[in-house]
């Protein structure tokens, strides 16, 4: 028995909208009964509600997905009659149709009045022109017309057609999708890159005036050519502002009739179905599967397969589920699809993946956060990064920590948390306040080297915040004690912190960390036992740490500990002397070398030394890796090669430890090939960057402070027959 639902008021702003929703749900007689009684003697008003109720029952079969997925109410707009070469609207004679999407059609027109020029002319179309979407349209017509900026197609006039119709004038863009004219060109990634930093910033001018594209996606970025410049144009701005209204299932299903791909640019947010829940980040999400796609050829998830999967479980997908990382992406791809796309880069396969792992992945995913307050703040940032990345700078995109994934594992398994869910409060509470005074020193200290230096760092932890969430269950137990010592270090007591660890046993890999944390403590305060003891722990609680064994090297050596450097040493290059890691191989090889090794393990270590080389001259940490293929070369025995390596290291004030380290090798090397001049001239200028500047042990990279010192001692010894005295 269907009631006759209760008439909106007349004076409601989207009165057409209302009574539809109230209609569609009656049978045929209801149907007849209501309309009466609600359009009394509106016929323009019943008109518009029969060709909306005629164009949903039509519709029906041809959008009809598993009964599951779908809401019983689905409207699909019809493509409206369209205009034809020469007919008029307002001051334009159409031309030619340029295309067709969900809300208008394009048509390439002469303008006639007051100047002759051709424009792009799209309306909107037939079923889309109720009254609250021509007031939302004549609303934002100002702000369309404030747009000025190179890489945005100008508005340059709107307003109704003869019935009605809304209609803008644009600039007329004769180009190609951003991606086509990539792959056609074969820009390589760094040309790719360039024209998306243009794009960020047209989006950026956007936002400032006020506009949420909401559409991002190669067809609406088109590339022209200006004096044979390739130039990047945003097109397609405020359309769907002005005519979305609500972002219900209506206009997804429009969406996926017309532009299939539109769904793989969706933010989080729009999947969620509620457009007042959308600002200017769910662009900057769009932005990052359009960096993706250039950078990978392919979007984040496969909109074919989005579409297949129906609308509950494509909106499940964009907001539950974690893209794979582009260099991921890249590397899982068979052969032949990963040669075809670094053929399109101009590139050799596992030189794109190198190129891209890393910075640009951390840039990526940074703008794919589910969580929007985790992306870049605005799209500048994002340009920001991204021109951070073309001048070897330090990005500011980070992975994600392991307290991150933790709370993400969280939310995905909130039944069977609840019970420990203060426990875990606590625990990661604690060890925020024990890594607080740890990371405001670093800061304090140097963030030109730090970011240099840590990023394969930051790179291994967020790697192992799988391993934290799989056994933070079992530390529910012992969080109590985590949370008294993170306290404790916060504090700064740190023997009673260590103390209260040793409680906890060691077989506990995120034990691990701690030991880390007091490690390095001690160690830049000049402690050597306890860092030595602290960073020991950690190696025992964690053997994958290789960060505990590159500290605990130089530490051993500092304090005389010969036998335990060898045993460090031998340890050490057991567990990663197959890594494929660069920067694990050249800080253990480093670690390896800093006096001459066993012949036997010669080889072995060369071979490291070329695992770093092979990451290639983008990575951040180069000058790093062609140092120890130096000090490799040297501790073979080929000096001449070695100089090789080493005079490619430019020397850098700011890093100062290496570049003592570059110039003690480099001395012991020319002394090797007969050149005692340069050799003294070499071994003179580290020890006088050692007296001046590596004189504190608080320093963030104390540790290469330390294997600075030892080098240069062995090459005073070799050239003046005399250590140096450091």
């Amino acid at each position: 028995m269907h009631d006759s639902p209760k008439a909106p008021p007349a004076d409601s702003p989207n009165r057409e909208e209302a009574i539809f929703d109230s209609v569609v749900g009656l049978p045929p007689h209801k149907r007849l009964e209501y309309l009466n009684q609600v359009c009394g003697s509106d016929a323009q008003l019943r008109q518009r509600i029969e060709r909306l109720l005629k164009s949903h029952d039509e519709a029906k079969d041809f959008l009809r997905p598993p009964a599951s997925a779908v809401p019983e109410r689905t409207l699909v707009v019809p493509a409206s009659p369209s205009e034809e070469p020469g007919d008029m609207i307002g001051h334009y004679k159409i031309r030619e149709r340029l295309g067709e999407g969900g809300c208008g059609v394009v048509y390439v027109a002469e303008q006639t009045e007051p100047v002759r020029r051709r424009v792009a002319l799209k309306v909107i179309k037939l079923g889309m022109d109720t009254r609250s979407v021509i007031a939302r349209f004549e609303a934002e017509r100002q702000a369309l017309a404030m747009m000025d900026h190179p890489n945005i197609a100008r508005v340059l006039d709107a307003g109704a057609t003869a019935n009605g119709r809304p209609y803008f004038v644009m600039e007329l863009v004769r180009g190609i999708k951003i991606t086509d004219y990539c792959d056609q060109n074969q820009l390589d990634t760094m040309q790719r890159l360039e024209l998306f930093t243009q794009v960020c910033h047209a989006i950026q001018h956007a936002h400032q005036k006020a506009i949420i594209h909401r559409d991002i996606k190669p067809s609406n970025i088109l590339v022209t050519l200006h004096d044979g410049v390739p130039v990047p144009k945003v097109i397609d701005f405020g359309i769907a502002k002005a005519t979305e209204g609500r972002l219900t299932d209506l206009t997804v299903y429009t969406e996926l009739r017309q532009f299939i791909g539109t769904p793989a640019y969706m933010s989080p947010e729009q999947a969620e179905m509620s457009a007042l829940d959308v600002d200017t980040r769910s662009d900057i999400y769009s932005l990052g599967v359009l960096l993706y796609e250039l950078l990978t050829g392919h979007t984040p998830f496969e909109a074919d397969e989005l579409v297949r999967s129906g609308i509950e479980q494509m909106r499940r997908t964009i907001r539950e589920q974690e893209p794979p990382r582009p260099s991921t992406r890249l590397s899982t791809m068979v052969d032949a699809d990963l040669s075809a796309v670094a053929r399109r880069h101009g590139s050799e396969p596992p030189r794109l993946v190198h190129f891209i792992r890393g910075d640009l992945d951390w840039i990526v995913m940074k703008a794919l956060e589910k969580d929007r307050t985790r992306r870049f703040e605005s799209a500048s940032a994002l340009a920001v990064d991204v021109q951070r990345f073309l001048k070897n700078e330090p990005i500011e995109a980070r992975p994600p920590s392991s307290f991150y994934k933790f709370q993400k594992l969280v939310r995905r398994n909130k039944t069977a948390f609840a019970a420990g869910a203060a426990v875990i409060a606590s625990l990661v509470f604690g060890l925020g306040l024990s890594l607080y005074l740890f990371i405001q020193e670093r800061h304090a200290l140097g963030r030109a080297v730090a970011a240099e230096r840590r990023q394969a760092e930051l790179r291994e932890q967020a790697e192992k915040g799988l391993a934290l969430e799989k056994r933070m269950r079992e530390m529910a137990p012992i969080a109590e004690k985590f949370t008294a010592a993170g306290q404790l270090m916060s504090q700064g007591q740190l023997e009673k912190a260590e103390e209260l660890m040793s409680e906890v046993p060691t077989n506990i890999p995120q034990v691990s960390i701690i030991y880390s944390t007091l490690g390095e403590i001690y160690a830049r305060r000049g402690n050597w036992p306890s860092a030595i003891r602290n960073f020991s722990r950690s190696v025992t609680a964690d053997p994958t740490n290789h960060l505990a064994y590159h500290e605990l090297a130089p530490l051993l050596v500092q304090a005389g500990d010969m036998e335990g450097y060898r045993n460090n040493y031998q340890r050490a290059l057991a567990q990663f002397a197959g890594t494929k890691e660069p920067a694990i191989a050249e800080r253990i090889a480093k670690d390896c070398m800093m006096f001459s090794p066993p012949p036997d393990d010669l080889p072995t270590l060369a071979r490291m030394a070329d695992t770093a080389i092979a990451a290639g001259p983008t990575n951040r940490a180069w000058p790093y890796f062609q140092f120890v293929k130096g000090l490799a070369e040297y501790r073979r025995g080929r000096p001449a090669e070695a100089l090789d390596w080493l005079n490619k290291v430019a020397p850098d004030e700011g890093i100062p430890t290496r570049t003592a380290q570059v110039y003690a090798v480099t001395a012991m090397a020319d002394y090797q090939v007969g050149q005692t001049n340069a050799a003294r001239t070499a071994l003179a200028e580290g020890i006088k960057i050692a007296e001046r500047k590596l004189t504190r042990t608080d320093r963030v990279d104390w540790y290469d402070q330390i294997i600075a010192k030892v080098l240069l001692r062995e090459s005073s010894t070799l050239v003046t027959g005399a250590a140096a005295s450091n």
